[in-house]
C-alpha cells in the first residue's frame, strides 16, 4: 500500500492535477485547502477539509487523524498581513521560535518544512508523485529562440537569479538585451499584467522564471501554464524559458499547444 499523501493546496492548477494523479494511480491522499487561497470546490470529490493560513497546530492534528505519512505543498499561498494570520497556539509558537514570517518565501518554507518534519511527516515535492510534471531540457515548443531572443533569455536570468538570490522573486523579462520587468512579492501573473497594461515595454522580449539560487525543490518550484502562455502573449512577448529539471509545466499538453497556436517558444535551460 502507498504511503498516504496530504497536499497543502494553495491556489492554481496544481494541488487539483496532484489529487487526480493520486485518484487515477490509486494512491491514498488528503486535502487541506488553505482557506482564501484554493478553491474548495475543486476538491469536492476528494477527501479533504478547509483550514485557515493560521491554524497550523489544528492541520497538523487532522493530517495525524487522517493518517498522513508525506505531505507537499502545491500551488500559490499569498502571504497576509500578521496582524490577518490569527495564529492558533502552533503557529504561534513557530513563529516566535523562527522569527521567519517577515522573510522571504524560501526562508519561510524551509523553516517550515524542518519544523513539519519534527512532526513526523516526510516532505516531498511534486515531481516524487508526477515524475512527468517537470520541463525538460531543451525547447519544447515548435518555435524555437533566435539569437537575439537567446540574449534576451541571458539577460532575463541574470535578473532573475539576482532577485532568486534575495529570496524576492522567480522571474524577470527582457528585451533588447536588458531587463524590463522583475518579479516582487505579487508574483508572476501580476508582472506579465504590468506589461500588458498599456506598456510597450515587453514587446518581443522573453520571460524567463528560474528556481532559486539554494531553493529547497520540495517547495515553490517555478511553474507555467496555459494561463501563463496567454498572459505572455497579451504583453507582447515571444517566448518563455524556465529551468529545466527544476519548473513545473501545469498541464503539459494544453501549455505547449497554446505556446503553438500562439508562435510563442518555451524552451528548458539549464543551470549555470
Amino acid at each position: 500500500m502507498p504511503r498516504k499523501l496530504g497536499i497543502i493546496a494553495g491556489g492554481g492548477r496544481l494541488p487539483l492535477l496532484l489529487a487526480e494523479h493520486c485518484l487515477r494511480t490509486e494512491r491514498p491522499a488528503f486535502v487541506i485547502a488553505l482557506q482564501g487561497q484554493a478553491d474548495a470546490a475543486d476538491f469536492a470529490g476528494f477527501s479533504h477539509a478547509v483550514f485557515r493560513l493560521g491554524a497550523a497546530g489544528a492541520i497538523i492534528k487532522k493530517l495525524h487523524d487522517a493518517g498522513v505519512q508525506d505531505l507537499l505543498f502545491a500551488g500559490s499561498v499569498e502571504k497576509p498581513p500578521l496582524s490577518a494570520l490569527r495564529p492558533d497556539a502552533w503557529t504561534a509558537k513557530f513563529l516566535v521560535k523562527t522569527s521567519v514570517f517577515q522573510k522571504g518565501d524560501d526562508t519561510l518554507l524551509r523553516t517550515l518544512v524542518s519544523a513539519l518534519e519534527g512532526e513526523g511527516f516526510r516532505v516531498i515535492g511534486a515531481d516524487d508523485v508526477m515524475p512527468g510534471i517537470l520541463a525538460g531540457t531543451g525547447p519544447l515548443t515548435t518555435t524555437v529562440p533566435t539569437d537575439a531572443d537567446w540574449r534576451n533569455i541571458e539577460a532575463a536570468a541574470a535578473e532573475a537569479r539576482r532577485v532568486g538570490a534575495m529570496d524576492q522573486g522567480q522571474a524577470a523579462v527582457a528585451t533588447n538585451g536588458r531587463a524590463v520587468a522583475i518579479e516582487d512579492r505579487r508574483g508572476t501573473a501580476a508582472m506579465l499584467d504590468d506589461l500588458a497594461d498599456g506598456s510597450e515595454a515587453g514587446r518581443g522580449g522573453v520571460l524567463v522564471k528560474l528556481i532559486k539560487p539554494g531553493q529547497d525543490r520540495r517547495v515553490d518550484l517555478p511553474a507555467i501554464g496555459p494561463d501563463t502562455v496567454a498572459q505572455a502573449r497579451a504583453a507582447g512577448l515571444v517566448g518563455i524559458a524556465v529551468s529545466a529539471s527544476d519548473a513545473v509545466l501545469l498541464d503539459r499538453e494544453a501549455t505547449l499547444a497554446a505556446a503553438n497556436a500562439a508562435g510563442i517558444f518555451i524552451v528548458g535551460i539549464e543551470r549555470p
